[in-house]
């Protein structure tokens, strides 16, 4: 099950307040703690507060600090946006959920509101956003104004683009729709929607969404002379009082604003009095115009009576005042607890919670995309810190990558090599980089230089290596680095930006050497691609790997998968797909996935197949129809390192993929090679996955 849901809409003013004061409502009698969160909110915090958090915080009794509650406001979104840094974007409001989620049984997310600049990139941000973290939504469709046509049709719309994205959809709420639209609507919408999706039809109240009078005294910046205690009145309508005073009370309906200039004792003193008139219906209050106030004996005789409606004064004309109360679009906020109440009210009465919640506690999440993928790595290294160490402290991208990682907090490091040279290339860089937090050694001339010798000394002596060989090789940084791993004095090590592969895990072959059960040390990169990770494996050690080596490749991998929040689902790639193909190399391939089958039972695979077979669902079902793994594989093995190395870089540079390793699997201690072509990111990320097998 979820612990989340993410509300959307597809047009400003929705109604979608409704929906989530009802959510709300419905899962507190179902969970303890409840948590509420917008990625995006449209005012300054500093000059006003949200009015959807404020109202959902004072109202449920949340206790969440309102920093908490949110992530951007919509101008830092667009200057994100416009400076190219739509990553730290997603990068924020997945952290910031998830500190959010951790605190709480469950969380609501409330999508963007639609008003002002940027409503154009909105939608596509919602979808980013809720793909992002991972949890299923629910889509809130205005039907004020709307025909059922029109209704069913952005309905349909919606979830497409939704799920064609791979978010899945709950349910879809028309809102605001006209009374007699409803009956039809709820014949005709389901029948155009999944089976799986709940559809929801709610009637327009304008006891929801008309403004109160609060609203329009904030609308015209008005002064509140009467009635502050009335300012919760809700305005259905508003009249212009020109007219004699026996004409204009012919137009008044319950809950009628008048607007008038305020010299018009004569329409003032009647509103008031029709207004405890039991002929009469109740009306809202009065806006006074023209910047005149009624006379001394008039604003006498209103401070005298027990209860007055609110009475505004404004500057301004009575024409641009109407223009303005005209276009006021009301909002629920945190002190009108009857609109509040009604809004639960009307969501209990129109969903059905049953159905609702059965669909929510069926929902999985099928995936993880790359930036949770990534959030959730440095999440788990930064849980329980392990201590890495970096042999090449002599390449400026491993520093780089060490000031990132030290001012995270998410491992402690040492690098090797000359202590004055590393400080003079942080400086030239200009790294925030305190060295005062980091082990620095020179290996020459470290005090564990002696014990490193005789260990390798005694642990190779067998292989004709003498006590000279060995002060020699313990001055080579991969050997060193690499004895600070066996010996326990660092838990994982990175190399690899200026070695060879070779020269980088040699040291690890000779004497950390590999699991019980393993034979075959190999490598996996996790590809972080637009909308998924997956797992290719092996891309960095095994030339031409037989067919016992290819299935014990297969099944690390997997493992690794699993380890790493990934769900194994394997597929032997080869130049065919099933029983079509034959020769050598597919013959190979088609045994290594036997050999799995039977010693791995429990794992998905499928093999031979094909590349596109093995990710593109549509070619996944034509060429092997029945199964499991075909057009959603997660895990792919490559028959071969030319064949893996070649097309996990075509990816990358084709796609702009991430990624990250590759990792070797089957060592006793974690020891990672990195390209020698390595950004600064991959040999962060790198680190941070180094780290999260040392915890293993």
């Amino acid at each position: 099950m979820s612990n989340a849901i993410y509300i959307v809409t597809t047009e400003s003013y929705s109604g979608k307040s409704v929906i989530a004061l009802g959510l709300m409502n419905m899962l507190l009698s179902k969970a303890r703690k409840i948590g509420y969160f917008k990625p995006v909110i449209n005012t300054d915090p500093i000059k006003e507060k949200d009015i959807h958090i404020e109202t959902i915080h004072k109202y449920f009794g949340l206790t969440d600090n309102y920093p908490d509650a949110y992530a951007f406001t919509r101008n830092e979104v667009m200057k994100h946006s416009n400076d190219d840094r739509r990553s730290e974007i997603i990068d924020t409001i997945i952290s910031k959920f998830k500190k959010l989620e951790e605190k709480n049984d469950f969380t609501v997310v409330e999508g963007s509101d639609f008003l002002g600049e940027g409503i154009a990139f909105e939608f596509d941000a919602n979808v980013q956003f809720a793909r992002n973290l991972g949890i299923p939504v629910l889509i809130v469709i205005n039907g004020e104004n709307k025909l059922i046509a029109e209704i069913i049709n952005n309905s349909v719309s919606a979830v497409n683009s939704f799920r064609e994205r791979g978010i899945e959809v709950i349910a879809v709420f028309a809102n605001k729709v006209k009374e007699t639209d409803v009956a039809d609507l709820r014949l005709l919408l389901p029948a155009q929607l999944p089976d799986s999706i709940l559809s929801v039809v709610i009637p327009g109240d304008k006891s929801l969404f008309n403004p109160t009078m609060k609203e329009i005294a904030d609308a015209i910046k008005g002064e509140i002379l009467f009635g502050e205690n009335q300012l919760s009145n809700p305005v259905n309508k508003f009249i212009v009082g020109a007219m004699q005073l026996h004409n204009s009370l012919n137009h008044l309906q319950e809950n009628t604003l008048i607007v008038t200039p305020g010299d018009r004792g004569d329409l003032i003193i009647g509103a008031l009095q029709a207004n405890i008139s039991k002929n009469y219906p109740n009306i809202a209050g009065l806006v006074l115009t023209g910047n005149v106030r009624p006379e001394k004996s008039i604003m006498r005789l209103i401070d005298g009576l027990e209860s007055v409606v609110p009475i505004i004064a404004v500057k301004k004309g009575t024409f641009e005042t109407t223009n303005k109360i005209g276009s006021i679009r009301s909002r629920i906020y945190p002190e009108n607890t009857e609109k509040i109440e009604l809004a639960i009210a009307t969501f209990e009465k129109h969903v059905d919670i049953n159905a609702l919640l059965e669909r929510m506690i069926k929902f999985q999440s099928s995936g993880v995309t790359p930036r949770m993928f990534q959030y959730q790595l440095v999440k788990r290294a930064r849980e329980h810190k392990k201590h890495i160490v970096l042999p090449e402290g002599n390449d400026e991208r491993i520093l780089t990558a060490a000031a990132k990682l030290i001012s995270q907090k998410i491992v402690d490091l040492t690098i090797l090599g000359n202590k004055d040279d590393i400080k003079l290339t942080v400086q030239r860089l200009g790294l925030k980089l305190d060295l005062n937090k980091i082990n620095i050694i020179n290996p020459s001339e470290s005090e564990l230089y002696d014990d490193y010798v005789e260990t390798l000394h005694e642990l190779r002596k067998n292989k004709s290596v003498n006590m000279e060989m060995a002060r020699d090789l313990m001055t080579d940084v991969s050997y060193f680095g690499t004895m600070m791993v066996y010996k326990g004095h660092a838990d994982g090590m990175v190399s690899g930006a200026i070695h060879t592969t070779q020269h980088t895990i040699r040291p690890a072959l000779q004497f950390v050497k590999t699991k019980k059960g393993v034979s075959t040390v190999s490598s996996i990169f996790f590809m972080c691609l637009a909308d998924r990770v997956s797992v290719f494996g092996d891309c960095a050690v095994n030339p031409n790997p037989t067919a016992e080596q290819l299935a014990e490749i297969a099944i690390s991998s997997a493992e690794s998968s699993l380890s790493f929040g990934i769900e194994p689902k394997i597929a032997m790639l080869s130049y065919s797909s099933g029983t079509s193909g034959e020769g050598e190399d597919v013959d190979k391939v088609r045994l290594a996935t036997e050999i799995v089958r039977q010693l791995r039972p429990d794992l998905k695979i499928e093999g031979p197949i094909q590349y596109d077979a093995a990710v593109d669902p549509v070619i996944g079902r034509q060429k092997l129809p029945n199964s499991d793994v075909a057009g959603q594989a997660s895990v792919l093995i490559f028959p071969d390192l030319n064949t893996g190395n070649n097309t996990y870089k075509a990816v990358q540079r084709e796609t702009g993929a991430l990624a990250i390793g590759p990792m070797l699997q089957g060592l006793n201690k974690p020891v990672n090679d990195l390209s020698r072509g390595c950004t600064v990111d991959d040999i962060f990320n790198t680190v941070i996955i180094t780290a999260i097998q040392a915890q293993m």
